[in-house]
C-alpha cells in the first residue's frame, strides 16, 4: 500500500483483525495454571501472552503491510520511524491485571503517520467483551459482547465541580502530587480504574476527565485516535497534543484547560 495515500477504512479492518488475531492468544492464556511470567529490567512483568500476541500481530503486519514499521512494547522498534507510516503495539495493557485474573487488560493498536499523528486505533478487552475503535475523520464506536455497533461521544460536563475523575495511583505524579491530591477535593468524584479503562470511559462518556503522569508511546497511541473522534482532547500532562509526551490526559475537551491549569 502507498505510504502517500492510505486508505484508512482498510487499515481499520486490518487493526480489526489484529485485534481478533490476539484476542484468540491472550484468552486462551487467560488465567491458565501454566501461564509464564517473567520480570522485565524496568521490573515490570511480561508473560509468555504478551510475547505471543505481539509476535502474531508484527508478523500479520509483515504479510499485508510490509512497507510499514511496527513499534511495540516487547520487542522494540526500528532505529528510524522517520517518513515511515508505523503500528504501535501494547499486546496486553494491564498485564499485572492479566497475570492476578483480573479481566481489566486490553490488546491496544494504533496507526501513526509519518507526521507523528494517530490515524487508526482499536482497543480489545476480550475479557470485558468489549471493543472501542476509531479512524481519523470516520467517528469513534463501540461494541459490546457482539451486539449492535454504537457511536462512541464524549460527555458535555463543563464545570470542574460537576467532572467525574478517573486515573491509576498516586505514584509517578512527582511535584503535582499534591496539586492533583488537593483537586479531588474539588471535582465531583474520583476512581481509580486505571490504563485504557479511564480513556474509553472518557470516549464513551462516563467519564470526564482521566489522567496518567507516566506512560509509553503504546500505552498511549490507540486510545489517543479514539477519544479524539469521540469529541474529546488527548494531551499529555503539559498540556501537548498527542501520545508523544510521556503522559496523558484525556478529556471531553470542555475541562481540559482547567484541568490542566489545576494540576499545573
Amino acid at each position: 500500500m502507498s505510504q502517500s495515500a492510505r486508505d484508512l477504512n482498510s487499515d481499520l479492518e486490518l487493526a480489526l483483525r489484529l485485534a481478533d488475531i490476539a484476542d484468540e492468544i491472550s484468552l486462551a492464556r487467560y488465567q491458565a495454571l501454566d501461564l509464564i511470567v517473567e520480570t522485565k529490567p524496568d521490573s515490570s512483568p511480561v508473560t509468555d501472552a504478551d510475547k505471543a500476541v505481539e509476535t502474531a500481530i508484527r508478523n500479520e503486519i509483515l504479510k499485508v503491510r510490509s512497507e510499514d514499521l511496527v513499534v511495540g512494547e516487547e520487542y522494540g522498534s526500528p532505529d528510524s520511524l522517520a517518513g515511515k507510516y508505523y503500528w504501535v503495539i501494547d499486546p496486553i495493557d494491564g498485564t499485572k491485571n492479566y497475570l492476578r485474573g483480573v479481566p481489566t487488560w486490553a490488546t491496544l493498536i494504533g496507526l501513526v503517520d509519518p507526521s507523528g499523528e494517530v490515524v487508526v486505533g482499536v482497543v480489545s478487552a476480550p475479557a470485558l467483551a468489549r471493543r472501542w475503535w476509531a479512524a481519523k475523520g470516520l467517528g469513534a464506536k463501540t461494541q459490546f459482547n457482539s451486539t449492535e455497533v454504537s457511536a462512541l461521544k464524549v460527555s458535555k460536563v463543563s464545570k470542574l465541580s460537576d467532572a467525574s475523575v478517573s486515573y491509576s495511583d498516586l505514584i509517578g505524579w512527582g511535584e503535582r502530587k499534591n496539586k492533583f491530591v488537593a483537586l479531588q477535593e474539588k471535582v465531583w468524584r474520583t476512581r481509580g480504574h486505571g490504563d485504557f479503562w479511564s480513556h474509553m470511559l472518557v470516549a464513551e462518556g462516563a467519564v470526564d476527565i482521566a489522567v496518567e503522569p507516566s506512560l509509553s508511546l503504546w500505552d498511549m497511541a490507540a486510545l489517543d485516535v479514539i477519544v479524539r473522534e469521540a469529541g474529546g482532547k488527548f494531551t499529555n500532562i503539559d498540556g501537548k497534543d498527542g501520545p508523544h509526551g510521556a503522559s496523558a490526559i484525556s478529556s471531553n475537551g470542555l475541562l481540559h484547560g482547567a484541568f490542566l491549569k489545576e494540576i499545573n
